[in-house]
């Protein structure tokens, strides 16, 4: 599945999306599908230096109740919403923070090209919340390095936002979309509203 066209959606003045489906401007491209090890994105690193690392911040962004934090930045007396299978989480230890668009797939379609520190920069991008998520870790190991053609939430009622916030990411770091993911989108897409996203580009 290495040799199909890639294509980038559409965007319009400031970064905006103007909406998934208007998707016309297309760049042609090859995806780059050998080389990938999951090392060659450093994470978790803790960037603030605060004493949490980037999985234990993104827990504390999107905690529902937030935890104490301990000694070494241990989370205690927390809950999670995984919005990929509708749970609510009661311990770090069932969720995992994941990586929307997988870093595999990231490799595959541009960061192949990066430099280690740009890719250092995706895998601990927290000044997009679409780009980390806490989910449940059954949920998060379901998905592993799919893509919407190949997998989509079991909750029904984020799909939508998945697909809109998968687009987002991939526009953020102007990665490609191969004609596979194309075909998926646009029709997962058509069962969707139409929202215009703002975008503030990574790269």
């Amino acid at each position: 599945m290495c040799s199909w066209k890639l294509y980038y959606f559409g965007v319009g003045p400031a970064g905006r999306v103007i909406g998934p489906q208007q998707d016309a401007r297309l760049s042609s491209a090859r995806q780059q599908c050998t080389g990938y090890e999951r090392s060659q994105f450093k994470h978790w690193i803790d960037a603030d230096k605060n004493g949490c690392n980037t999985r234990a911040d993104a827990l504390l962004a999107e905690a529902v109740t937030v935890p104490a934090v301990g000694p070494n930045c241990v989370l205690t007396g927390e809950t999670w919403y995984s919005p990929y299978d509708d749970q609510y989480l009661d311990s770090a230890k069932k969720g995992d923070v994941d990586h929307l668009v997988p870093l595999a797939a990231v490799w595959d379609s541009g960061a192949s090209a990066w430099t280690p520190k740009e890719r250092e920069a995706y895998a601990n991008d927290l000044d997009d919340p679409r780009a980390l998520i806490a989910v449940s870790a059954a949920s998060n190991r379901s998905k592993a390095d799919k893509d919407p053609s190949t997998w989509m939430p079991p909750y029904a009622g984020y799909r939508c936002q998945y697909l809109t916030d998968w687009i987002a990411s991939k526009t953020r770091y102007r990665l490609t979309v191969d004609s596979t993911q194309q075909a998926a989108l646009t029709e997962s897409l058509a069962h969707c509203p139409d929202q215009p996203v703002t975008i503030t580009f990574a790269r």
